[in-house]
Protein backbone atom coordinates (compact mmCIF):
# COMPACT_ATOMS: atom_id res chain seq x y z
CA UNK A 1 0.00 0.00 0.00
CA UNK A 2 1.40 3.40 -1.08
CA UNK A 3 2.04 6.26 1.47
CA UNK A 4 -0.10 9.45 1.17
CA UNK A 5 1.55 12.47 -0.21
CA UNK A 6 2.58 14.89 2.57
CA UNK A 7 1.41 17.84 0.48
CA UNK A 8 -2.11 16.51 0.73
CA UNK A 9 -1.99 16.86 4.51
CA UNK A 10 -0.61 20.34 4.23
CA UNK A 11 -3.38 21.33 1.84
CA UNK A 12 -6.09 19.98 4.12
CA UNK A 13 -4.58 21.64 7.15
CA UNK A 14 -4.37 24.96 5.32
CA UNK A 15 -8.03 24.72 4.33
CA UNK A 16 -9.02 23.90 7.89
CA UNK A 17 -7.09 26.92 9.13
CA UNK A 18 -8.64 29.15 6.46
CA UNK A 19 -12.16 28.02 7.38
CA UNK A 20 -11.43 28.58 11.06
CA UNK A 21 -10.13 32.08 10.36
CA UNK A 22 -13.18 32.86 8.24
CA UNK A 23 -15.45 31.58 11.00
CA UNK A 24 -13.59 33.61 13.61
CA UNK A 25 -13.74 36.69 11.39
CA UNK A 26 -17.50 36.20 10.99
CA UNK A 27 -17.93 35.90 14.75
CA UNK A 28 -15.84 39.01 15.18
CA UNK A 29 -18.00 40.95 12.74
CA UNK A 30 -21.16 39.75 14.51
CA UNK A 31 -19.70 40.86 17.87
CA UNK A 32 -18.70 44.23 16.43
CA UNK A 33 -22.18 44.70 14.89
CA UNK A 34 -23.85 43.78 18.19
CA UNK A 35 -21.64 46.24 20.05
CA UNK A 36 -22.42 49.03 17.57
CA UNK A 37 -26.15 48.29 17.88
CA UNK A 38 -26.00 48.50 21.68
CA UNK A 39 -24.02 51.73 21.45
CA UNK A 40 -26.57 53.28 19.08
CA UNK A 41 -29.45 52.18 21.31
CA UNK A 42 -27.85 53.68 24.42
CA UNK A 43 -29.28 57.17 25.24
CA UNK A 44 -26.85 59.94 24.67
CA UNK A 45 -25.79 61.71 27.87
CA UNK A 46 -27.82 64.83 28.44
CA UNK A 47 -25.95 67.94 27.56
CA UNK A 48 -25.62 70.37 30.43
CA UNK A 49 -27.88 73.39 29.79
CA UNK A 50 -26.61 76.86 30.60
CA UNK A 51 -28.15 78.29 33.76
CA UNK A 52 -31.19 80.47 33.19
CA UNK A 53 -30.73 83.96 34.60
CA UNK A 54 -33.99 85.60 35.71
CA UNK A 55 -33.72 89.32 35.92
CA UNK A 56 -35.92 90.59 38.74
CA UNK A 57 -37.70 93.83 37.80
CA UNK A 58 -35.98 96.67 39.50
CA UNK A 59 -38.27 98.34 42.00
CA UNK A 60 -37.40 101.88 42.90
CA UNK A 61 -37.67 102.53 46.61
CA UNK A 62 -41.05 104.07 47.28
CA UNK A 63 -40.94 107.47 48.84
CA UNK A 64 -43.74 108.42 51.20
CA UNK A 65 -46.47 110.46 49.62
CA UNK A 66 -46.21 114.09 50.56
CA UNK A 67 -48.68 114.95 53.25
CA UNK A 68 -50.44 118.26 53.23
CA UNK A 69 -51.80 119.38 56.51
CA UNK A 70 -55.41 120.56 56.25
CA UNK A 71 -55.87 124.26 56.93
CA UNK A 72 -56.67 125.18 60.49
CA UNK A 73 -60.10 126.73 60.96
CA UNK A 74 -60.01 130.25 62.27
CA UNK A 75 -61.41 130.77 65.74
CA UNK A 76 -63.57 133.84 65.19
CA UNK A 77 -63.70 136.49 67.88
CA UNK A 78 -66.93 137.89 69.23
CA UNK A 79 -67.67 141.20 67.51
CA UNK A 80 -69.21 143.62 69.99
CA UNK A 81 -71.89 145.68 68.29
CA UNK A 82 -71.06 148.87 70.19
CA UNK A 83 -67.40 148.57 69.01
CA UNK A 84 -68.26 148.57 65.28
CA UNK A 85 -65.91 150.56 63.05
CA UNK A 86 -68.84 152.50 61.67
CA UNK A 87 -72.55 152.91 62.32
CA UNK A 88 -75.47 154.81 60.87
CA UNK A 89 -78.50 155.80 62.95
CA UNK A 90 -77.62 153.48 65.87
CA UNK A 91 -77.07 154.29 69.57
CA UNK A 92 -75.44 152.33 72.43
CA UNK A 93 -76.91 151.60 75.86
CA UNK A 94 -76.06 149.62 78.98
CA UNK A 95 -77.17 146.03 78.45
CA UNK A 96 -78.88 143.66 80.84
CA UNK A 97 -77.52 140.67 78.93
CA UNK A 98 -75.17 138.22 80.63
CA UNK A 99 -71.62 139.53 80.82
CA UNK A 100 -72.79 143.16 81.05
CA UNK A 101 -71.30 145.89 78.89
CA UNK A 102 -73.29 147.64 76.23
CA UNK A 103 -75.56 146.79 73.33
CA UNK A 104 -76.78 148.88 70.39
CA UNK A 105 -80.43 149.71 70.04
CA UNK A 106 -83.08 151.89 68.49
CA UNK A 107 -82.38 150.14 65.19
CA UNK A 108 -84.78 151.06 62.37
CA UNK A 109 -85.00 150.87 58.58
CA UNK A 110 -81.87 152.15 56.80
CA UNK A 111 -79.53 151.84 59.81
CA UNK A 112 -76.14 150.18 59.40
CA UNK A 113 -73.15 148.72 61.26
CA UNK A 114 -69.70 148.19 59.71
CA UNK A 115 -66.83 145.93 60.82
CA UNK A 116 -63.52 146.42 59.00
CA UNK A 117 -60.90 143.76 58.17
CA UNK A 118 -62.78 140.68 59.37
CA UNK A 119 -60.46 137.74 58.66
CA UNK A 120 -62.46 134.61 57.82
CA UNK A 121 -59.29 132.53 57.26
CA UNK A 122 -58.82 129.62 54.80
CA UNK A 123 -61.71 127.49 56.08
CA UNK A 124 -65.05 129.03 55.09
CA UNK A 125 -67.41 130.54 57.64
CA UNK A 126 -70.92 129.25 56.95
CA UNK A 127 -73.04 130.78 59.73
CA UNK A 128 -73.40 133.89 61.87
CA UNK A 129 -74.57 133.88 65.48
CA UNK A 130 -76.27 137.11 66.54
CA UNK A 131 -77.24 138.04 70.09
CA UNK A 132 -80.56 139.87 69.73
CA UNK A 133 -83.46 141.26 71.75
CA UNK A 134 -86.63 143.03 70.69
CA UNK A 135 -90.31 143.52 71.29
CA UNK A 136 -91.30 144.05 67.67
CA UNK A 137 -92.16 141.67 64.84
CA UNK A 138 -90.85 142.00 61.31
CA UNK A 139 -87.81 143.54 59.71
CA UNK A 140 -84.53 142.08 58.46
CA UNK A 141 -80.81 142.30 59.09
CA UNK A 142 -78.83 141.69 55.87
CA UNK A 143 -75.15 140.65 55.96
CA UNK A 144 -73.10 142.10 53.10
CA UNK A 145 -69.40 142.06 52.23
CA UNK A 146 -67.15 144.91 51.04
CA UNK A 147 -69.96 147.40 50.46
CA UNK A 148 -73.39 148.21 51.89
CA UNK A 149 -74.76 148.02 48.35
CA UNK A 150 -73.43 144.50 47.64
CA UNK A 151 -75.68 141.42 47.49
CA UNK A 152 -76.53 139.91 50.86
CA UNK A 153 -74.68 136.70 51.82
CA UNK A 154 -77.23 135.98 54.55
CA UNK A 155 -80.41 137.45 56.09
CA UNK A 156 -81.78 137.39 59.64
CA UNK A 157 -85.56 137.67 59.81
CA UNK A 158 -86.36 139.45 63.04
CA UNK A 159 -88.94 138.03 65.46
CA UNK A 160 -89.99 139.14 68.93
CA UNK A 161 -87.89 137.84 71.87
CA UNK A 162 -90.32 139.00 74.54
CA UNK A 163 -88.68 142.27 75.54
CA UNK A 164 -86.03 144.81 74.59
CA UNK A 165 -83.64 143.27 77.13
CA UNK A 166 -84.83 139.68 76.80
CA UNK A 167 -81.83 138.20 74.93
CA UNK A 168 -81.38 135.14 72.78
CA UNK A 169 -78.87 133.95 70.15
CA UNK A 170 -80.20 133.53 66.60
CA UNK A 171 -78.20 131.82 63.87
CA UNK A 172 -78.08 132.82 60.19
CA UNK A 173 -76.82 130.69 57.29
CA UNK A 174 -74.39 132.60 55.07
CA UNK A 175 -72.64 131.97 51.78
CA UNK A 176 -69.35 130.16 52.64
CA UNK A 177 -66.79 132.92 53.02
CA UNK A 178 -62.98 132.96 53.28
CA UNK A 179 -60.34 135.66 53.26
CA UNK A 180 -60.48 139.17 54.69
CA UNK A 181 -63.52 141.41 54.17
CA UNK A 182 -65.40 144.42 55.48
CA UNK A 183 -68.70 143.23 56.93
CA UNK A 184 -71.77 145.45 56.65
CA UNK A 185 -75.00 144.86 58.57
CA UNK A 186 -77.87 146.62 56.81
CA UNK A 187 -81.27 146.84 58.55
CA UNK A 188 -84.45 146.82 56.49
CA UNK A 189 -88.08 147.34 57.53
CA UNK A 190 -91.13 148.56 55.63
CA UNK A 191 -91.99 151.22 58.20
CA UNK A 192 -89.87 153.56 60.30
CA UNK A 193 -90.39 151.80 63.64
CA UNK A 194 -87.48 150.60 65.72
CA UNK A 195 -87.40 146.80 65.76
CA UNK A 196 -84.11 145.36 67.11
CA UNK A 197 -81.33 145.52 69.73
CA UNK A 198 -77.96 143.73 69.14
CA UNK A 199 -75.31 142.88 71.72
CA UNK A 200 -72.72 140.94 69.68
CA UNK A 201 -72.19 138.72 66.66
CA UNK A 202 -69.77 135.89 65.83
CA UNK A 203 -69.09 133.95 62.63
CA UNK A 204 -68.85 130.17 62.86
CA UNK A 205 -67.85 127.31 60.55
Amino acid sequence: MSQPNPSVYRTKAYRVRQRSLVALAGLGLVAVGYGLGRWQDSPAPAAALPPVVVNEPSVAPSSPAPTTEPPTPTVYPKLEAEAADGNQGIQSQVTEDEGGGQNVGWIANGDQLRFDDVDFGPVPATKLDVRVAGDAEGGKMEIRLDGADQPAIGTLNVTRTGGWQNWRTDQVDITPTTGKHTVHLVFVREDGNEFLNINWLRFVH
